[in-house]
């Protein structure tokens, strides 16, 4: 063993012949208690992380105890685990860094070996809040699930069970994946987990509204008749079965999961010697650049820009999607929530095919805060704007890189929702609408970037304003979409005047005064907020590099 040092002057002093599970689970207590001490706000947030857990565990327990003798109390259990089973999968691959025991190859240079090693690990993730919340699932799935003895015998083996087989599966999935995981492509699966959140959200209160038109709970017995087979579930769906007296399905179930977590340990060891024992890129000679290809050369389809600085600024702006983690994290949670929102509604049939403006205002608001997308690499951009004409064609050149992607991204929302619902009569003047409102945001988010700029930080998936600038985003943002939705008041009152005064057939008329009106006032917020570029470098520059 060696010495496993610690901060704040704490480590685990080895031991001769001790065995490493102690070692670890002392080791795992010390980096959450040092873990702790680093800041008042994060012995704040873990405190609340604890009491929500614990409030969750309590109602959850309730829940399934009041389920007990109802008919689909092992339809809700088995698909509660399998979900929870999923979170353990997935979460980890987003979130690798809250746990650092979660990353194997710390422990490369030390001299373990791999079985007693993942014995020790798996003991020491059992510590935490996660842990936690899955064993008052367990225990209250087997409360609701359980009746006799022999069930209950099954019940105290299936709550350690089910808890190891999601510990162990969180831990291979991790150690397969670490190294993608630590490094750039990791970081951007981690920013652009917002995007599973905020979709899955969707998803969730789709098939919420669903299930309750359905009928209840009896639609999802035939998904919990195939879940209870499939691990850890199925070591829950074994109480069910002893419940019923067919022991030998639930002695089938049992072993399912038993097997499930030999797999994993095994799987689990065999990626936890080839991460000690491969080389990575660190140790790999890097390639040879490719030969008289030339950096600056546009190929595909930036090879369509115009020349000058209109086409370098767009296709800088293009790059900054596809590259840059939190520009990607934000248009493809727009692109999804967009299509997502109207799309729902409409095929629940309580929605309109006005939903569709929708995704024109979440693209909108991509225009906002431009120049703090650059965070400190703005200063070479200051450099080059030397005049109101300069900022004007800079300012110009992103909001055409943005409408490259807007313009034909709100047709085709547009186009789908009217499909859904079967309304073509109104897709015109939907359409319309949605090119006014976009035109506005892009006005009051030139303004909004060049009066109210603040800082992205690069470091976290979740920090989207430095300490400090939270009031400027709130300004830029909140501010600047109140005045789009006034600045695009002519349109609305042409679309509702038509409506009210029964003129539907001339619907149509608001497309192309909306495309005109959009525009025109697009292009005038770019104008106007151009001379307040230039006279505002210096603070711009200050405000974005805070970060």
């Amino acid at each position: 063993m060696t010495v496993l040092d610690a901060p704040a002057g704490s480590a685990v002093p080895p031991v001769p012949g001790q065995g490493l599970v102690p070692v670890f689970v002392r080791l795992k207590l010390t980096l959450l208690r040092n873990g702790l001490r680093q800041s008042s706000g994060r012995r704040a947030a873990y405190v609340a992380s604890l009491v929500v857990t614990v409030l969750l565990a309590a109602g959850q327990v309730i829940g399934l105890v009041a389920l007990r003798g109802h008919a689909q109390a092992g339809t809700v259990a088995v698909l509660l685990t399998a979900v929870v089973a999923l979170g353990w999968a997935v979460m980890p691959l987003y979130f690798p860094s809250g746990d650092e025991t979660l990353d194997p190859s710390r422990l490369v240079m030390l001299p373990l070996r791999p079985r007693p090693l993942i014995r020790a690990l798996l003991v020491a993730s059992l510590i935490g809040i996660g842990p936690l919340f899955t064993v008052t699932l367990a225990l209250g799935s087997v409360i609701a699930v359980a009746h006799g003895a022999i069930a209950v015998a099954f019940g105290v083996i299936a709550v350690p069970l089910t808890l190891l087989v999601c510990a162990a599966l969180a831990r291979s999935v991790v150690t397969a994946n670490i190294r993608l995981l630590t490094s750039r492509k990791g970081r951007d699966l981690a920013v652009l987990s917002g995007l599973v959140i905020a979709v899955g959200i969707q998803f969730v209160n789709f098939g919420a509204q669903h299930l309750g038109r359905a009928g209840g709970l009896s639609v999802l017995e035939p998904v919990a008749d195939v879940v209870r087979w499939l691990p850890p579930a199925s070591a829950l769906g074994a109480v069910g079965s002893a419940s019923d007296g067919a022991y030998g399905a639930a002695f089938g179930q049992l072993l399912i999961s038993a097997l499930a977590l030999a797999g994993l340990m095994r799987l689990w060891q065999r990626s936890l010697v080839k991460l000690m024992t491969s080389p990575d890129g660190s140790t790999i000679a890097a390639a040879e650049p490719s030969a008289g290809r030339s950096g600056t050369d546009r190929s595909g389809l930036f090879s369509l820009l115009p020349e000058g600085r209109t086409g370098t600024v767009m296709e800088r702006s293009l790059r900054y999607v596809v590259r840059d983690p939190k520009t990607k994290a934000s248009w493809v949670t727009a692109l999804a929530i967009g299509l997502i929102v109207p799309v729902l509604n409409a095929a629940q049939g309580s929605g309109s095919v006005y939903f569709a403006c929708f995704a024109a205002g979440m693209l909108g608001m991509q225009m906002y805060n431009q120049f703090g997308q650059d965070t400190s690499a703005f200063w070479m951009v200051a450099l080059s704007v030397s005049s109101v004409r300069d900022a004007y064609v800079e300012l110009r050149a992103r909001a055409l890189a943005l409408l490259l992607i807007t313009l034909p991204y709100t047709v085709l929302v547009t186009v789908v929702t009217a499909a859904v619902l079967g309304d073509w009569v109104a897709l015109p003047g939907v359409m319309g609408l949605s090119f006014a409102l976009l035109g506005a945001m892009l006005a009051t988010g030139a303004l909004a970037s060049a009066m109210f700029p603040y800082s992205i930080p690069q470091d976290g998936a979740f920090k989207n304003v430095v300490p400090g600038q939270a009031g400027l985003a709130w300004i830029s943002i909140l501010g600047g979409m109140v005045a789009a939705a006034v600045i695009s008041g002519p349109v609305i009152g042409l679309t509702v005047w038509l409506h009210v005064a029964g003129h539907q057939d001339l619907l149509w008329l608001v497309l192309p005064v909306g495309a005109v009106y959009g525009a025109f006032v697009g292009w005038l917020g770019v104008r106007l907020a151009a001379p307040r570029t230039a006279d505002r470098l210096p603070e711009i520059l200050a405000a974005v590099s805070k970060g």
